[in-house]
């Protein structure tokens, strides 16, 4: 496979897209969501008591060593 050439006027494209059967116009774009709710601290009493796991007994060397 080769490129033989750039298409660039939209009129142009629009005929190739609807000869080869694909919609001429891009699909409309969803509204975007909000963040993850994994901020937010749980309500007291929901059954999240120990969910947390127990900070390790030992400290944990993070660095990197060749």
């Amino acid at each position: 496979m080769r490129l033989l050439a750039f298409v660039t006027e939209g009129a142009t494209i629009q005929r190739i897209l609807t000869h080869i059967g694909e919609p001429a116009q891009a699909p409309m774009a969803k509204p975007a969501r909000g963040p993850p709710d994994w901020d937010q601290e749980p309500e007291p009493g929901m059954g999240w008591e120990g969910q947390m796991p127990a900070e390790p007994e030992f400290e944990f060397d993070q660095r990197i060593s060749w």
